[in-house]
């Protein structure tokens, strides 16, 4: 669901960039950021594409590719390769910094905050003299759920 007061910040943030880039501001760019806006979670560029023709949005691949890289550039979305070949896409702005869960076999991704990882971070910082702008922190594993699935097979087996 689309929070129309970010949304509407998000956009002057992205009008301000797209002015001193001195690209163009079109309808397809701004279909695309409030689209992404109006989603949860992670996404990869098909979903986003069929979910605009979905809603009957004239929009091309490039320039759905295109308005997303200028958005990753932007730090408006984030861009993770989670073990796969496909990249996802999340929105960034506003947004709690968040770590995440892959599972290796279903690639389900799950969200996590943990506020001793800001404790670890601020402490590196100190430690090393480093002032941490961010971090990414993804953690591979087998959820519960295609771990059950293995052990019906052996037990079928």
């Amino acid at each position: 669901m689309l929070d129309k007061e970010k949304y509407e910040e998000v956009k002057k943030i992205f009008t301000a960039y797209l002015e001193n880039k001195g690209l163009r501001k079109t309808s397809e760019r701004y279909a695309i950021l409030e689209e992404i806006y109006s989603r949860t979670g992670h996404f990869d560029v098909e979903e986003l594409y069929a979910g605009m023709k979905e809603q009957g949005l004239q929009v091309s691949r490039a320039t759905v590719y295109n308005t997303l890289d200028l958005l990753v550039e932007h730090g408006l979305v984030s861009k993770h390769q989670f073990g796969r070949n496909l990249a996802q896409y999340e929105k960034s702005y506003g947004y709690r910094q968040h770590d995440h869960v892959i599972c290796t076999e279903c690639h389900k991704v799950v969200e996590f905050c943990d506020p001793r990882i800001h404790g670890i971070q601020t402490m590196v910082g100190e430690l090393l003299n480093f002032h941490i702008l961010h971090h990414s922190l993804n953690l591979y594993g087998v959820c519960g759920d295609c771990r059950a699935q293995a052990a019906a097979r052996s037990l079928a087996e």
